[in-house]
């Protein structure tokens, strides 16, 4: 069975493509104009775009592909009406009643049109189950109790889901004090490790969600840079990343790694919470050896 590989940006892609080639399966790298793979080596390679999806989907087909795996940072492109072929045309109303959904449902409609034509789409955590930890504490420092922080977590998680907005956040003292927006995790982290940061992105802007603890319970103190002992903006808070309610996983599985463990400790935060079976880690040995060496800690709840 063949695998097209749809990769994106980012450290996944080429950890999936070695996890295939170690199986003895070697991937089909299909990448999308715009968002260039870190994927190296000598492998078939089809570049694609959104214009030409339906001959992009008669492409795999006639090199054999039974298998689509969509892994990578990828944002929605600019659509270029004039560029639409013919096997894409049929296709164009229901990509665009989708994308008027969101990501997800966009998402959503994708997979189900790979599925008509005949794919198997599989998530990149079933290709390397590596990347999914256990349960449990993986570091030596462990959490305190977070159960109220956690629920408060939730209640917010479930608001950027109806919104299709985010999938991580800050939490402190039982407070939001920031979620990710369109721009990423990064740069909700970036926000408080950067001195001459812009906070009025933190939150993704105004308050659209209308919770109560982000206008209390410390947020003065971050708006106001570190706190009045000298501690790090995002002191005392931790990074809580899970999918939405109801979000497809197996195109969109939410992922932390090194470069977030990092931008984690630059923030000053405590540790990072995620949930087991939802949320890959890539580099896990690696994430944990810099947690250690900050005293952070990294919870898997079950």
């Amino acid at each position: 069975m063949t695998v097209a590989l749809i990769a994106g940006t980012g450290g996944l892609p080429p950890h999936i493509a070695g996890s295939l080639m170690a199986q003895g399966r070697v991937p089909v790298i299909c990448e999308m104009r715009g968002f260039p793979s870190d994927v190296k080596g000598e492998f078939t390679r089809i570049p694609f775009r959104i214009e030409t999806l339906g001959t992009f989907l008669q492409a795999l087909t006639s090199l054999g592909v039974t298998e689509v795996c969509m892994v990578g940072a990828v944002q929605r492109p600019d659509v270029d009406p004039s560029a639409i072929d013919a096997l894409t045309a049929p296709l164009v109303p229901r990509l665009m009643a989708a994308m008027a959904k969101g990501d997800d449902g966009t998402l959503r409609e994708i997979i189900a049109i790979f599925e008509e034509h005949g794919f198997t789409v599989i998530g990149a955590h079933q290709i390397a189950p590596d990347l999914m930890p256990v349960a449990g504490v993986q570091t030596n420092v462990a959490p305190p109790d977070l159960m109220q922080d956690l629920a408060v977590a939730q209640m917010a998680l479930t608001s950027m889901g109806q919104a299709d907005m985010g999938q991580a956040m800050l939490v402190r003292d039982c407070a939001v004090i920031a979620r990710e927006d369109a721009r990423g995790t990064a740069a909700m982290l970036q926000d408080f490790s950067d001195p001459l940061r812009d906070t009025s992105h933190s939150s993704g802007g105004a308050d659209i969600f209308g919770l109560v603890e982000d206008v209390v319970g410390g947020v003065a103190d971050w708006l106001s840079g570190a706190d009045d002992d000298g501690r790090a903006p995002g002191a005392g808070a931790f990074l809580y990343k899970a999918p939405k309610p109801d979000q497809s996983l197996l195109a969109d599985m939410p992922m932390i790694g090194p470069d977030t463990a990092m931008q984690a400790a630059e923030a000053g935060l405590s540790g990072i919470v995620i949930p087991e079976g939802r949320v890959m880690v890539l580099d896990l040995p690696q994430v944990v050896t810099i947690l250690n060496a900050q005293s952070m800690f990294l919870w898997v709840t079950p």
